[in-house]
C-alpha cells in the first residue's frame, strides 16, 4: 500500500517502492481555478525538499510548486503539456506533475497524513 503525505504548501506525494508521485492537492486546484499551464521539472533534475521546482498557472494566478522531499525527478506527466486541465479534473490522480526517486525517505516524516492535512485545510479556511 502506498504511503501518502501532504505539505503545508498543498502538494501531495504518494510513495511506492522508493518512488513518489507528486502533484498539487484537490484543495489547491480548487483555489487556483482553471489551470492553463504547468511547468514541470526535467527528468534527471535533482530537487531539494521545500525548493520550488514547478509552476502552475491558472486564469487567476501563477504559483510555485515546492518539492515535498529531496531526490531525483525520474518522470514527468507529459499529458499535462497538452491538457493542463487534467489537474482540475483529477488533481490527485491523472493530474500528477512528476515522479521522484526519494533521496531520504525519512523526509516523509515532516509531512502530514491525509487526516492532519484535512484538519490543516479546515483551520486555514
Amino acid at each position: 500500500m502506498p504511503t501518502e503525505r501532504f505539505s503545508r504548501d498543498h502538494e501531495y506525494i504518494r510513495v511506492e517502492g522508493g518512488v513518489g508521485t507528486v502533484g498539487i492537492t484537490v484543495h489547491a486546484a480548487e483555489q487556483l481555478g482553471d489551470i492553463v499551464f504547468v511547468q514541470m521539472p526535467e527528468a534527471g533534475q535533482q530537487v531539494k525538499a521545500g525548493e520550488a521546482c514547478a509552476v502552475v498557472e491558472s486564469v487567476k494566478a501563477a504559483s510555485d510548486v515546492y518539492a515535498p522531499v529531496s531526490g531525483e525527478v525520474v518522470e514527468i506527466n507529459v499529458a499535462l503539456t497538452d491538457k493542463p486541465a487534467l489537474v482540475n479534473e483529477s488533481a490527485e490522480d491523472a493530474g500528477w506533475f512528476y515522479r521522484i526517486k526519494l533521496a531520504s525517505p525519512a523526509e516523509l516524516d515532516a509531512l502530514m497524513d491525509r487526516t492532519a492535512y484535512e484538519a490543516f485545510v479546515k483551520e486555514s479556511a
